[in-house]
């Protein structure tokens, strides 16, 4: 057992204990960590205060739901009478924030928790000042700089994003989340980022893929992770065969069922299609049956019949311009419910065939640490807790 495990024990039957373990972690790690003490009066009515903003806004979307199956069978209320329920539902969460934090005005995790609620109902500048002033209050909450990186990675400046999440990672570089994040802006923003971190743009995919490939070591059995990992080298030029190659693999470990895996096979196909290995191009379409991928598949069936046409016929002058282009129609997803069509400005999905490509060994690779190139928004982690994707719960709390 080492120290600071039994150290942690220690820890454990101190008086105070979230003291105890802070000033442990800090002593063995050097990283100081702000841990509430779950006894305090605030901590207890804050906690209660989240489990009723979670209980609002799933009651709101309940609301929204039902409504739209209503309506399309020509009942349910109007959009004004039924905004009007919401805005009122919502108002007593906000009331409710307010009032505590009048009584708790120095509650660096209530400000966190009210600023999520906030970004949830589209407050974002509300949002924004909120997590300030828990950075302001509690400088050493990596929540607080990730939630403002956030802000700044929307309305700029972008600067401040990148700042701010190296120093979320800083402060915890256990969190996947953090890395993902600053992963994403890198990538998005790379002509910023070349300036910002005086690279070249090489450089600049180098930098945002070691910090994907970072947060899949650290949470190495994430899904959405690994694919948003692999789609990140379809911005790459020149594309890099087997290192796409390699993370599509990975990618395909980590799927729970088999609509995500015949996901991924239009991946490999793909790729394997742009670099002219056509029998295992054919072979992942072949295992492609959900009717779900069906018009995917078909585009890559054609895709597949014209690069190897063209590669067995010289003389035909090359690829027909009716062609499909794999990349320039929806993005496919390996969630089979979304096929990405918005995809972010300055985000190039061609793939380029590659004349000499390296060779690749089809076995499986070790997870490696990557991440995401797309996602709507940084994902927002728990406050000292774990991570949230504004996608899935829509909240955000310490």
């Amino acid at each position: 057992m080492n120290e600071l495990l039994l150290g942690l024990v220690g820890a454990l039957v101190a008086t105070n204990q979230p003291l105890a373990v802070s000033n442990l972690v800090q002593q063995q790690t050097g990283v100081s960590v702000s841990i509430p003490n779950p006894n305090d009066p605030a901590e207890k009515e804050l906690r209660q205060l989240m489990i009723e903003d979670d209980a609002a806004l799933k009651e709101v979307d309940k609301w929204i739901r039902d409504n739209d199956a209503f309506a399309a069978q020509g009942a349910g209320e109007s959009h004004e009478a039924l905004n009007a329920r919401i805005m009122a539902r919502l108002n007593t969460v906000r009331t409710n924030y307010e009032n505590f934090l009048q009584r708790y005005p120095g509650s660096a995790h209530g400000h966190l928790a009210y600023g999520s609620f906030l970004n949830n109902i589209n407050d974002e500048h509300g949002g924004m000042l909120e997590n300030e002033k828990a950075r302001q209050l509690d400088p050493q909450n990596p929540a607080a700089w990730n939630n403002l990186a956030n802000y700044y990675s929307e309305h700029g400046p972008i600067t401040n994003a990148f700042a701010y999440l190296a120093k979320a990672i800083e402060l915890d570089p256990t969190e996947p989340v953090y890395d993902q994040n600053l992963a994403l802006i890198v990538y998005l923003y790379r002509k910023d980022a070349r300036a910002f971190y005086h690279l070249d743009e090489q450089q600049v995919f180098d930098k945002a893929l070691a910090l994907y490939q970072n947060a899949i070591r650290l949470d190495p059995d994430n899904f959405p992770l690994a694919t948003d990992y692999a789609e990140s080298y379809y911005g790459v030029r020149p594309l890099r065969t087997n290192d796409a190659l390699a993370a599509w693999t990975n990618a395909l470990r980590t799927a729970h069922n088999e609509a995500e895996r015949e996901g991924i096979y239009i991946h490999l196909a793909r790729v394997k299609i742009a670099i002219g290995r056509f029998d295992e191009a054919r072979a992942h379409l072949a295992a492609v049956t959900n009717a779900i991928y069906a018009s995917l598949k078909e585009r890559g069936e054609r895709n597949l019949a014209e690069r190897e046409y063209a590669a067995t016929n010289p003389a035909a002058g090359g690829i027909s311009t009716n062609a499909p282009n794999p990349a320039g129609a929806a993005t496919v997803s390996t969630n089979p419910m979304v096929l990405r069509t918005n995809q972010p400005p300055g985000v190039v999905r061609q793939i380029p065939a590659l004349t000499n490509p390296p060779p690749f060994s089809p076995k499986l690779v070790a997870p490696m640490p990557n991440v995401p190139p797309f996602s709507p928004k940084i994902v927002t982690p728990l406050s000292n807790g774990p991570a949230v994707s504004p996608t899935n719960s829509g909240s955000s709390h310490p």
